[in-house]
This record gives C-alpha cells, structure tokens and sequence, in this order.
C-alpha cells in the first residue's frame, strides 16, 4: 500500500469503455509526515475521494480488479482503496 495525497482530476472526453463512469485521480505518493516522495501517478477513486485527501492506494492489479469486480481482462496498475482520517506516529 501507498500513502499518498490526491492533488488533480483527470478529465477525458473519451475512455476505455471497461473504465466506464469510474473517476480517476492524480495521486502524489508521501511519507507518514507528510512531505512529496516519488512521482505522481493515477489511480481509479472507489472511496468519493478528493483533492487534498491523504489516501491509501493500492497498485496491484490483481487485487485492484477484485475490488472493483472486474474480470482478468481489465487492465489497472493502481486504485484508491480507503482515505486516511488521522496518522499517528
């Protein structure tokens, strides 16, 4: 799992149709203190999430597609599988 935070929206006037309605955001990966680690990458919201959340992502495909239902043939590297209320270290 990834720590990161959603930073952007990605608007597309035309999708893959597996991808359907779903909303997929810009995440930047960041450590337990908050501080930008990493490169930013996209990720399909399966938890309403939105700019400025600190978020938990997962970027394994298999366990991706078991969250959202999909058969083998959907292809996903990341998804946003819960948002982070408080850390404490």
């Amino acid at each position: 799992m990834i720590l990161g935070k959603i930073i952007g929206n990605v608007v597309s006037t035309v999708t893959e149709a597996a991808y359907g309605s779903r909303k997929i955001l810009i995440v930047q990966p960041i450590s337990p203190s908050g501080s930008a680690k990493g490169q930013s990458f996209l990720a399909i919201d399966t938890v309403q999430a939105g700019i400025g959340d600190t978020v938990l992502v997962l970027e394994e495909g298999g366990s991706a597609r078991m969250i959202l239902g999909e058969p083998q043939t959907f292809t996903i590297k990341a998804i946003i599988a819960g948002i982070v209320d408080q850390i404490t270290m």
